[in-house]
């Protein structure tokens, strides 16, 4: 009697073998073309995301300086009438009460244009010194004012809103035997 072989199992087992591993490559191929897809879809999407804030960066810093360049525009426009009144002034020959009077109002109208732009003059003459405001340029030694009040006042000092623009510049009393 004769037996007949088995089949191989491994002839068989190894093309079933061949296409799972072939069908999963196949698998792996696509999966790995989608991820791809997803990568250079994300990667485009980042570089226009980083595109669009540097635009808007620009826009921002643009924006910030013509607002800068407006407001100089209006604070000019408030100190031309100004110079308008010395070039009148400077053109009419008069005698010094007149020419004085003049200039009395030209500084008015100086003080009134300052007064919109939020810039005041700081006190000083008979205040008590205050480094954050006053700048002490000489000390003088008396009885007649208290110590560390401000005697004179040398060249005024400026605000802008509650922004010191210049101190004052003073001299300040400074009592004998302190």
């Amino acid at each position: 009697m004769e037996h007949e072989l088995p089949a191989s199992s491994d002839d068989g087992d190894d093309s079933a073998t061949e296409t799972v591993v072939s069908l999963e490559s196949a698998g792996a191929d696509a999966e790995l073309q989608k991820l791809k897809a997803e990568r250079d879809s994300l990667l485009d999407r980042l570089a226009r995301a980083q595109a669009e804030f540097e635009n808007a960066r620009r826009r921002a810093a643009k924006e910030q300086q013509e607002s800068r360049d407006y407001a100089v525009a209006d604070a000019i426009k408030s100190l031309l009438p100004v110079v308008d009144s010395l070039e009148r002034a400077l053109q009419v020959k008069s005698d010094a009460a007149e020419l004085r009077s003049g200039v009395e109002l030209i500084y008015k109208q100086l003080q009134a244009a300052l007064g919109k732009l939020s810039v005041y003059a700081i006190a000083a003459k008979g205040e008590a010194f205050d480094p954050h405001y006053h700048e002490a340029i000489e000390m003088v030694e008396t009885t007649d004012a208290a110590d560390h009040q401000v005697l004179e006042e040398l060249q005024r000092g400026y605000k802008f809103k509650d922004r010191l623009l210049r101190p004052a510049m003073v001299k300040v009393a400074r009592n004998p035997g302190k």
